[in-house]
Formats: structure tokens, C-alpha cells, sequence
């Protein structure tokens, strides 16, 4: 092969790691260190001066400096409340997450000499909705790249999972336990053909994160008995910070030993404490219980789609050495499950995907070539009939990339995916109260295009005011306190329209989780309105672009 073929890099953004990887020239996928040598970079960001630095040494000084540094972002993704300010600048999530971003590409690119990166796929939790999504996106764009995909981390994990095992067919389940979120998701692998996800859940405030709050809360009780103070230690933003480093470094002794010491300094007193595994199995047993749960809700969901049985259990996310996972899994389900690279799968499975876009992407500018047909018009072209022509086009992308046939071949795996969220219309049941009208339900597989017909409210009404909710719900007819507000299309209504005139409202999801919404009332008039929904709480417009343009000069280290 000569030179280097392009490449799209694959990242798992993590709450409290992330990671980015590649396939190499060779087909290989490998995870690409960081400047300082590691292959996972810490999710944390600290602001110093007009400097921006991620990972290690931000996360060493947020002891030091913790009004300065940022941690655990990925909460607060597609949050309209959250802001942080330095120095009478106020940033989003998605902002501080694109610093995350940048740091790694550009690592990456230093590692493997390169230069002008453009492409990206991302990870994020299964069930985030569209909110968190187009954040995660928008992160990567602030970061000044072009973001091809966003995929669910459980997906990416199986794209690697069923990259180097066998040849079988089968269902898995992939348990995600991460640093901040937990995802459960049945797969159906059939190799070489198709992923296909059948259900999905989890809880986006459930990770490791929790499990060292525990910790903390468990440490602070201690040091006030041994001590006898009993002010709130963790109003000390430089006790708070030690803490939270200490807890997370006992979890990770005790993955190994039954035991380990910790140290607690605070306002001139010091302990130290032997930290015992069953204390702290006992502590987080009702977090880990709560991850069973949702196992069992996803798999009643997954009975209704015809899966009553799974093949086995993989554990990705770094939470899920903890022994106690494993030994749970086992005695609930009666499967041995299966630690599979929890660091690096994810990023892993992002980079074959972003490899299989690559190399689909080759194909349909071949296929172009010969058929004259436009790029667009060639997004599913395994349903065209092209038997005349694609041996040819396969070998002349072989012949580019430096790749084989059964690579060119295998890149036409499909990617079946489900929504994460229940999808409505807010409107009135029969005693007059207001409801959430599901018109998509969570985990209807994507994409999906469904309509409903509803009625005008009174006689001479001049608009319709469509609001566009999200919950998770899983009926048709949902509570409005547990739904969000996404987006509102209005529709204007001719004059003298009568009460009842039908309105028909169409939900169109794609792939990528955009939703586009159109409503037409049924009159002789036929007035109609479309909407792409935009999310107010995801940074757009005018802060969106100031956020571009300040990136442009920003260093991040």
C-alpha cells in the first residue's frame, strides 16, 4: 500500500475516561496512546490561564485547583442549566467536551504522523435521546471535525465483539458499566451480515461515579467518628477534591485485594483507615442490585420483540472488574459472562465502524464513476442491481486502499438500530386532560416514519401549537410530568375551521436519531407545516459559532 489511507477515527467519550482508536493499514484496530503513553486519557479539564489541559495532570491539579477544573461532563451533555465560567467566559458542556476531543485527535495524529484529521465516530450511552446526542455531535464539530456517526457505546462493543470471535449467530447481552453511565442492550450478531440491536436500557446517572460517592460518604463518616468534628468536610473544596481521588483509587485496590489503606487529612487531622471489599460491596450492593433491574426491564421488553433467551453476557466499561459484578451476573442469570476488553472496546468498535464508512464510501464514489450516478442516490447501493460492475469496483478499492476483497466485502455489515426514547405529541384524552400521545415508542427499530390523525380543539381555531415530547415511557398514552418539551411546530389553521377537522402529524426518525415532524390538517385547504427538530437546550446559532471561533485559538495540552 502506499501512503496512508484515510482514516476515520473511532471515540469513545467517556464520563470519566476516554479513549480514541484506528484501523491501520493493515486491517488491525488498535487504540492510540496519549501523549504521555496511555491508552486511556482522563475526561478531565483544566483551565490554566489561557491554556486548556486534558487529562492527567488536569486531573492531578483539580486537588489544587478545583474551581478550575472540570469533571464528569458527560452528565450534564444536551443540559440547558449547565455552565461553567473562567474568566467571564461561560462554557457549555458541549464546549468542554470538544476540548476532550481535540486532545486525543491531536495525540493521535502526532502518534501516527498525520495531520488534518476530519473525520470522526463517537460514542454515546444507548439510551441518551436526542438532546445528548446532537450535544455529543456538536462537541465534535466545535472540536473542528467533521462527525460521521454517533453510535451507542453498546453497539461499538459489539461491532468488536463480533469482529474476532466466531462465525456464529447469536444474542448478547452487552452489561455497560462505566464511570458514569449504564447501559444494558440485547444484540443479535450475525456475522459478516448484520448487528442488529433488539432492545435497549440503562440509566445515564448510574456508573462508577456513584459507586466512589458511596465511598466518600462512607470515608467522611469515619473520619467525623475517629475525629469527633462534625462540620461537612466536603464544603473543602481541596478535601472534597482528595477524597474523590482517594475513593476512586480504593475501589481499584479492592477490583485485586481484599483490603487496602486510606488516608484522610483534613483541618489538621489525619487518619488512616483499613477499607475492607465486603464494606464496600456492602455499601454499593443496593447500586449494583439496581443494574439487575434494569436487566430485567430491558429483557420483558425484548420478550415482547420474540427474544426470550440470550447466548451470553459481555462486560465492557471499566466498573465492571469490580468482583462483585461478575459473581451477581452469574448467580441471576446462571451464565458465566465474559470481561471483554471493558477499556477499549468501545473505541475499538467505533474505529470499524468509522473503517467500514471509509471503505463504503470508496465503493460509492467507484460505483459514481461508473454509473454516473450522484453520491446520494448510492446510500444503500447493496440494493441496487450492480452485479455487473461491483467485482470491479471492489478490486479497484482494494487496489486504492491496499486493503483485501473480504474487507471491501465485509464493510457492507449492516447496523440495525432502536430508539432510545418514547417520541409524542402532547393532546387531550377524553375528560379534557392533557396527555403525551407516544407516536414513536422506545426501542421501535430504527429508522421509523409513523403517523397519527388528531382533531382541532374548537370551532374558528386559528393555530395548532404541536409540542414535540420525549419520555420513556413505554405506552402509547404517556404522563406529561414525566416527558420534556423537544421542539413545537405551529400551524396555522384557515379561517372558519370547524372543531374536530382532522390534523394528520407524521414522526420521521432517521439512523442518525434527527427528527423531522410534519403536520397537515385535512380541510380543503390542506395547510401543512415541517419541522426538523432542533433542540433548544443544545448550543446553537450565534453561541454555537462563537464557540467554533474561539476554539480556533484556544491551545489545548
Amino acid at each position: 500500500m502506499s501512503g496512508h489511507p484515510k482514516r476515520i477515527f473511532g471515540i469513545d467519550l467517556g464520563t470519566t475516561y476516554s479513549s480514541i482508536a484506528c484501523v491501520d493499514e493493515y486491517g488491525k484496530t488498535v487504540v492510540i496512546p496519549n501523549s504521555e503513553s496511555q491508552r486511556l486519557t482522563p475526561s478531565v479539564v483544566f483551565f490554566n490561564g489561557n491554556n486548556i489541559i486534558v487529562g492527567d495532570i488536569a486531573k492531578e491539579n483539580s486537588k489544587l485547583y478545583p474551581n478550575d477544573v472540570v469533571s464528569f461532563v458527560k452528565r450534564s451533555m444536551g443540559e440547558p442549566n449547565f455552565i461553567f465560567e473562567h474568566n467571564a467566559v461561560r462554557y457549555r458542556a458541549e464546549e468542554i467536551s470538544s476540548f476532550i476531543i481535540r486532545k486525543i485527535v491531536q495525540d493521535a495524529e502526532h502518534y501516527l504522523g498525520l495531520s488534518g484529521t476530519e473525520n470522526l465516530v463517537i460514542t454515546c450511552p444507548a439510551y441518551f435521546g436526542i438532546n445528548e446526542r446532537e450535544a455529543t455531535k456538536r462537541a465534535g464539530e466545535i472540536a473542528g471535525f467533521d462527525v460521521r456517526q454517533i453510535i451507542n457505546e453498546p453497539t461499538a462493543a459489539a461491532i468488536a465483539y463480533g469482529s474476532i470471535e466466531t462465525d456464529e449467530e447469536r444474542v448478547i447481552l452487552v452489561y455497560d458499566l462505566g464511570g458514569g453511565t449504564f447501559d444494558i442492550t440485547m444484540i443479535d450478531i450475525k456475522p459478516d451480515e448484520s448487528i442488529e440491536v433488539i432492545c435497549t436500557g440503562g440509566d445515564h446517572n448510574l456508573g462508577g461515579k456513584d459507586f466512589d460517592d458511596r465511598v466518600i460518604a462512607y470515608l467522611v463518616e469515619e473520619f467525623q467518628n475517629q475525629t469527633g468534628i462534625r462540620e461537612d468536610i466536603l464544603a473543602d473544596a481541596d478535601t472534597c477534591q482528595d477524597l474523590q481521588l482517594s475513593a476512586e483509587k480504593a475501589k481499584k485496590n479492592l477490583t485485586q485485594l481484599e483490603s487496602t489503606k486510606v488516608l484522610i487529612t483534613h483541618g489538621g487531622e489525619r487518619i488512616k483507615l483499613q477499607f475492607e471489599r465486603k464494606v464496600f460491596e456492602r455499601l454499593t450492593q443496593d447500586l449494583l442490585e439496581r443494574t439487575i433491574a434494569l436487566t430485567h426491564d430491558m429483557l420483558e421488553e425484548a420478550v415482547k420483540k420474540g427474544y426470550k433467551h440470550f447466548d451470553e453476557i459481555i462486560l465492557v466499561g471499566g466498573s465492571t472488574r469490580m468482583p462483585m459484578v461478575v459473581q451477581r451476573i452469574k448467580k441471576e442469570f446462571g451464565i458465566e459472562p465474559k470481561l471483554f476488553d471493558p477499556d477499549e472496546a468501545v473505541a475499538k468498535g467505533a474505529a470499524i465502524y468509522g473503517w467500514k464508512l471509509f471503505l463504503q464510501d470508496e465503493v460509492r464514489e467507484h460505483i459514481s464513476q461508473k454509473t454516473g450516478k450522484k453520491i446520494h442516490e448510492l446510500e444503500d447501493f447493496s440494493a441496487l442491481d450492480l452485479d455487473d460492475i461491483i467485482e470491479e469496483v471492489e478490486q479497484l478499492v482494494a487496489n486504492d486502499t491496499g486493503y483485501s476483497i473480504e474487507d471491501i466485502q465485509n464493510a457492507k455489515l449492516k447496523i440495525k438500530n432502536v430508539t432510545s426514547k418514547s417520541f409524542g405529541v402532547v393532546a387531550h384524552d377524553q375528560n379534557g386532560n392533557e396527555i403525551v400521545y407516544n407516536l414513536i415508542l422506545k426501542n421501535n427499530d430504527v429508522p421509523v416514519n409513523t403517523k397519527k390523525t388528531f382533531g382541532t380543539a374548537v370551532d374558528n381555531q386559528e393555530i395548532a401549537s404541536i409540542q414535540i415530547m420525549e419520555n420513556e415511557e413505554n405506552d402509547v398514552v404517556a404522563t406529561l410530568e414525566n416527558s420534556i418539551l423537544i421542539g413545537t411546530a405551529v400551524l396555522n389553521l384557515p379561517p372558519d375551521i370547524a372543531a374536530n377537522t382532522p390534523i394528520e402529524i407524521i414522526f420521521k426518525l432517521n439512523r442518525e436519531g434527527r427528527m423531522e415532524i410534519t403536520a397537515e390538517e385535512m380541510s380543503d385547504a390542506h395547510r401543512s407545516v415541517s419541522v426538523t427538530i432542533e433542540t433548544r437546550s443544545v448550543i446553537r446559532g450565534k453561541e454555537f459559532e462563537e464557540a467554533k471561533a474561539r476554539a480556533k485559538h484556544i491551545v489545548v495540552i
